[in-house]
């Protein structure tokens, strides 16, 4: 009898030893598989799960930076204006105020109180734990997107970048009819729909003076602004491209071929700083070898290229070399 009520109390007290282990393994094991399955195999891309959610604060893996990427990528320079205490470099204002005639520096913080009384500061693409991922479509103004078909392609990016005076009306098969952000300066200004993100490129300081007075009084016209100008850029979103920002692509990508880069470069940038996967439309020559944009027919198609503001054969090429590095998809 002794012997049974002592083999009785071992068993008990080894069983009550190791079940609150085995219950805590059990609930940790729950909780790895369950809430953060990216976990399991961190090399592989999380394409089985909700594509528009980065699971456990992570979107698809980054390709690997090459030393030629790592030479020129700088991810400290900010692509947009987020606030009239932002500091503008010396060196980039005296490159910046000299691009298009000289422009008095000393105006420089009474222009950005003002642009930021009427539009809003902050960075809307700021880095956020479990943000969507973006994929965005950056479309050129190429003849060589006449009769592609990519339209329902470029929709189905979360993202949509045109610019200047590109079109959609008429041309839905070929270039989509979707448009999020649209990329200008005031001399390309467009009327743009209800909700687009005005995205204006300032290559001098009149620029920014002309949308806070479009944003508000309407007092500054240049021949490009509608005379309802005032009343239409109130339903847009305007961010304002950084002026540091322009410099760098000039320094490190473009390497100086041209006065400065294009706005196609331009808006491809932006993409390359704020997006996750990014395809290229609308760039570069038509099948002909000819340069011009897919609405006209341009009996002067190529002399564009030689105007030597851009330098469009080394933008071209430089989007080939992204595309080799595995940065974006270049539709041609």
């Amino acid at each position: 009898m002794h012997c049974i009520r002592w083999q009785y109390r071992f068993s008990h007290q080894r069983r009550s030893t190791w079940i609150p282990p085995l219950l805590c393994a059990v609930a940790f094991l729950i909780f790895f598989i369950y809430f953060c399955p990216d976990y399991t195999n961190p090399g592989d891309p999380v394409d089985e799960f909700d594509k528009n959610v980065c699971m456990c604060g992570r979107c698809k893996p980054k390709p690997l930076r090459t030393p030629w990427f790592e030479q020129h990528f700088n991810g400290s320079i900010k692509p947009l204006l987020v606030g009239k205490d932002q500091v503008i470099p010396d060196h980039v204002l005296k490159w910046w105020l000299k691009l298009q005639g000289l422009n008095n520096a000393s105006h420089i913080p009474w222009v950005l109180e003002q642009l930021f009384k009427v539009i809003p500061s902050g960075n809307p693409y700021e880095e956020q734990y479990n943000r969507p991922c973006r994929s965005c479509a950056v479309v050129g103004n190429s003849g060589n997107l006449k009769s592609s078909r990519h339209g329902e392609k470029i929709d189905s990016h979360s993202f949509v970048i045109r610019m200047n005076g590109a079109r959609t009306s008429g041309f839905e098969t070929d270039v989509g009819s979707r448009t999020t952000h649209h990329f200008m300066y005031p001399e390309s200004a467009v009327h743009l729909p209800h909700g687009v993100h005005l995205v204006l490129i300032p290559f001098k300081l009149q620029d920014l003076r002309w949308i806070t007075s479009a944003l508000s009084t309407g007092d500054i016209k240049l021949h490009v602004c509608y005379s309802n100008m005032y009343v239409l850029c109130l339903s847009l979103q305007v961010l304002i491209f950084n002026p540091a920002f322009l410099k760098y692509i000039h320094d490190n990508w473009t390497n100086h071929h041209g006065k400065y880069p294009s706005t196609g470069m331009l808006a491809l940038f932006f993409a390359l700083h704020i997006c996750d996967e990014i395809s290229v439309f609308g760039f570069g020559a038509d099948q002909k070898g000819n340069w011009h944009h897919y609405w006209e027919n341009n009996r002067f198609a190529g002399a564009f290229r030689w105007t030597g503001v851009h330098n469009a054969e080394f933008e071209s090429k430089l989007i080939a070399a992204l595309a080799q590095e595995g940065r974006l998809k270049f539709y041609r």
